[in-house]
């Protein structure tokens, strides 16, 4: 049989990661599903995407679909490249025509928390997809694993030398899951540290709002290399609280995409960061231009407050993170920030250590857990009362 491939998200990036599972397999059958039926009659007839990544030509096995029951009949890959914020909504839309027969790989490119549960990717589609109250919408045949790493889109798709981790609960299905993207072109490597790999994802894209605000005022690579280095701590710092691993965090899916996403021209949250220090417009307008553009959704903008409630629960000191907060929530100024970030008692840069990290992270867990139930309930009862929740 030829082997079927669904993409979720006809953005950037899933276009990127369509090009890539149907680059390794030119025989598959490599279909994405997308809303807009304008990127469907695209990439079907011209073999582009309209919206995103115009410039290149798609492999012909790649096809597009506005119908979730066509985009995963008798799929056995699923690439999930939907943001955070709209996955579980996405899902819930789609859980019942995922196939039920066989072992479904689920690869998510997820990056973020979730602003009212505080999950991570992992903690998320965990929930949604193994732990939905009704037994027949629940999916203990879907194998997940999570993509992360320094990685822009165009370039994966120019095949430019590039390089991610893949995590999965088990090495088994981390090299499995690998299999599906690695090539001469892009260096895909195993890990079972699901959590650091989200954390890494996750955080960096905070870092780079401030990075692209730093630029925005005119500063140089001192001041971004001060605050990439400074920022690396405190993301490690919250990944060791939450049970991940320095090493992950010292590695790709950490300083490799905080790297990328602070210093490289194409990072979307560095030119949030960027339009607020250097333009006279506040946060609202700057994200309306973007979505007005199709410029692509800033994840940070939604993690910078997540990140910071995570802070105060885990009782992690992150100055930088809660800094970002407070500018999105513009209440100070990326100048004001900087110079509280700047004028903070001097400490011994001490090593990080797992003190209390037992009862830090079960106490994580517990919380994020009470919250997805608590949000799920809400969700479920303005669904039947027909509000928008």
């Amino acid at each position: 049989m030829v082997k079927k491939i669904c993409v979720f998200g006809s953005g950037s990036f899933g276009t990127a990661m369509a090009t890539l599972v149907a680059r390794n397999d030119p025989l598959a059958d490599v279909v994405i599903l997308t809303r807009r039926e304008d990127v469907q009659r695209g990439i079907n007839v011209a073999h582009k995407n309209p919206t995103h990544c115009s410039e290149f030509t798609l492999s012909r096995n790649i096809r597009a679909t506005t119908n979730s029951e066509d985009a995963l009949r008798n799929a056995s890959v699923i690439v999930h490249a939907i943001p955070l914020q709209s996955t579980e909504q996405f899902l819930d839309d789609v859980i019942d025509h995922i196939p039920r027969l066989g072992e479904i790989v689920f690869v998510s490119t997820s990056k973020g928390i979730e602003t009212e549960t505080l999950e991570l990717p992992c903690h998320l589609l965990e929930r949604v997809l193994y732990r939905q109250k009704e037994k027949s919408r629940r999916r203990t045949n879907v194998k997940l694993a999570y993509l992360s790493g320094p990685t822009f889109a165009k370039q994966l798709i120019n095949e430019t030398p590039s390089g991610a981790v893949m995590a999965a609960r088990t090495m088994a299905l981390s090299r499995k899951a690998c299999g599906y993207f690695a090539s001469p072109s892009f260096r895909c490597y195993p890990s079972t540290d699901v959590v650091g790999v989200c954390v890494g994802g996750a955080l960096k894209n905070v870092v780079a709002i401030l990075a692209g605000g730093l630029e925005g005022m005119g500063f140089g690579v001192n001041a971004v290399a001060l605050l990439v280095t400074r920022g690396c701590r405190e993301m490690t710092r919250i990944g060791i609280a939450m049970g991940a691993s320095a090493t992950t965090l010292g590695g790709l899916a950490g300083v490799g995409d905080l790297m990328l996403t602070c210093l490289g021209a194409d990072s979307r949250n560095k030119a949030v960061g960027f339009a607020v220090a250097s333009e006279d417009k506040s946060v609202a307008e700057v994200l309306e231009s973007r979505a007005a553009s199709l410029a692509g959704v800033a994840e940070g903008v939604a993690t910078a407050p997540a990140a910071a409630k995570l802070c105060d629960e885990l009782k992690v000191d992150a100055p930088i993170f809660k800094a970002c907060d407070q500018i999105l929530k513009g209440k100070i100024t990326t100048k004001e920030a900087l110079h509280r970030c700047m004028t903070l008692p001097v400490r011994p840069d001490a090593p990080l250590r797992r003190k209390g990290f037992v009862k830090r992270t079960l106490f994580a867990h517990v919380v994020t857990a009470g919250l997805a139930v608590f949000v799920s309930k809400r969700r479920s009862k303005g669904k039947k009362e027909g509000k928008d929740v």
